[in-house]
């Protein structure tokens, strides 16, 4: 047949060649057929070359999946803002720490020491 196997030390099958020839022999007469020939030039244009092509696709489904995690994260974001927004707007405590701790806002009678680590 012209197949050569390739064992390993357990007299495994770790591979099957075949000669260049050989594979020249078996696949270059079914290319002569001009419908195959026909259907492998298209799929090779719609995989390739054409405007939608599936490197193109393949991008653009990860484009997507990367906005959908986008999208989960900052409506997530938006929550806590929103939950962060109304503990301010109804304690004048938290809206106190808030200003003093974010702008540095103080009272009139202090002064103010910044310790950084």
């Amino acid at each position: 047949m012209g197949f050569k196997l390739g064992f390993n030390k357990q007299k495994q099958v770790v591979g099957i060649t075949m000669d260049a020839q050989q594979i020249g022999k078996k696949i270059l007469p079914r290319l002569k057929n001009k419908f195959i020939l026909t259907t492998l030039v298209f799929l090779l244009w719609l995989i390739v070359f054409d405007r939608s092509n599936w490197f193109d696709m393949v991008g653009e489904i990860r484009a997507i999946h990367n906005l959908k995690n986008e999208k989960e994260y900052y409506q997530k974001k938006i929550e806590t803002d929103r939950q962060r927004l109304n503990e301010l707007k109804t304690n004048d405590e938290n809206l106190e720490k808030f200003a003093r701790e974010q702008y540095l806002m103080k009272k009139p009678n202090e002064d103010i020491f910044i310790v950084e680590e």
